[in-house]
């Protein structure tokens, strides 16, 4: 064996520790408190499926209501294009009323003749050129 292997094999010096003490066979046995009672789960259980119940609850009330809903919107676009429907009816015979052939009409069934002569009215001077010089002209 070489001399540093043999230098770290030695024995180290003993030092003086004080012996341990032993407990007095009183002191060895003691009572010791029972554990807290430990807090049931069953509250947090019951809020947990009390806060699902509600959830689904909830989403069941909502989807009710949005079907409801789609329904009165569907409802109110039927109307709406019966509505426009009927606006487009009006139209037509609004447009087939107001015609030149169908107001020449109308204004011969109330009674209404034709001018022979109408007259023209200038706007720049308020001249009023052929036609009837007046109101009684046209008797």
């Amino acid at each position: 064996m070489s001399t540093a292997q043999s230098g770290a094999a030695r024995a180290l010096p003993a030092r003086d520790l004080p012996a341990p003490s032993l407990p007095r066979p009183s002191e060895r046995l003691r009572l010791v408190q029972a554990p807290a009672q430990t807090r049931s789960r069953a509250p947090f259980v019951l809020l947990c499926i009390g806060l699902l119940a509600a959830a689904l609850l909830g989403t069941l009330v909502m989807n009710t209501v949005m079907n409801n809903e789609a329904y009165a919107a569907r409802d109110i676009q039927i109307e709406i294009a019966r509505e426009a429907e009927i606006a487009d009816q009006l139209g037509e015979q609004i447009d087939a009323l107001s015609s030149p052939q169908a107001l020449a009409a109308r204004a011969t069934e109330l009674g209404m003749v034709q001018s022979p002569n109408p007259g023209v009215l200038r706007l720049s001077d308020l001249m009023i050129f052929g036609g009837a010089s007046g109101a009684g002209a046209a008797q």
